[in-house]
């Protein structure tokens, strides 16, 4: 038992950085409202590629292959780390790509002529974690603390760090599924839904950067985080989860649509 337990933490913390991004609750719950907002057309392109297997279905996808030493590469592109100082243009880019570069390649594959159904197929389970995870603050934040990771802080009487309270610990606490958070929204009207989706998946990485300098900003190591947590800071996690889930419909619309 000793040695299941030794060799359980040695996988555990040698998992690389970002590792952990929203849960698989915030995941889904992304996809769910993506779901509402596609066009006919995209709906349809959208079963044919997978099969009929929903946007809240593969959107745990990109997380669920790394532990297969063949999709290793694709570790880096769930995140960016930027100064902020600096900005994604002005920063030196990792040679092993990031979250934008991700994306891109993303799209690329989508809009290809000569891709084939399977490797669309796999983009698109990739592009819809993808804009999940741009949408996680700490997928924008710093390299010296790897995201949020080495931002020790408690959740309520237990140790954890910064990221991790919020791809899943904020969640948890509110407990609602996926289908209840995705159905209980704020309600956005075509107008306010359409300045919500506008801009490229560059300019929605700036604007989790602002967030998550915010977050810093109010947030020192060792904290003691809880209900007053919640209170200045989950509406701001759903309104991330509806931007996400509302800026993949557009971008899928043009795609597929």
């Amino acid at each position: 038992m000793r040695q299941l337990l030794l060799l359980f933490s040695i996988l555990v913390f040698s998992l690389p950085a970002h590792a952990f991004d929203w849960g698989k609750t915030g995941h889904r719950t992304t996809g769910a409202i993506a779901e509402q907002y596609l066009t006919r057309k995209a709906r349809k392109n959208i079963a044919r590629l997978l099969d009929g297997e929903s946007l809240a279905s593969v959107s745990t996808y990109a997380d669920e292959i790394k532990s297969d030493e063949a999709y290793r590469k694709y570790s880096p592109l769930h995140y960016v780390n930027i100064p902020f100082d600096q900005t994604y243009d002005t920063h030196p880019p990792s040679d092993r790509g990031d979250i934008i570069t991700g994306i891109d390649q993303c799209i690329a594959v989508l809009n290809s002529a000569t891709a084939t159904k399977e490797e669309k197929a796999f983009q698109l389970r990739m592009l819809v974690h993808f804009v999940g995870d741009l949408h996680q603050p700490l997928h924008t934040g710093l390299q010296e603390d790897k995201g949020g990771n080495d931002f020790q802080v408690r959740w309520f009487n237990d140790g954890t760090n910064l990221h991790r309270v919020w791809d899943t610990q904020m969640i948890e606490h509110y407990g609602m599924s996926y289908s209840e958070l995705a159905a209980n929204m704020p309600r956005l009207s075509r107008k306010n839904r359409k300045a919500m989706s506008t801009g490229t998946h560059r300019e929605w990485l700036e604007d989790s950067r602002k967030l998550v300098k915010k977050i810093y900003s109010d947030t020192e190591k060792g904290d003691q985080l809880g209900y007053r947590y919640m209170y200045d800071y989950f509406s701001t996690l759903k309104l991330q989860l509806q931007k996400g889930g509302v800026r993949l419909a557009a971008l899928l619309n043009e795609l597929l649509g």
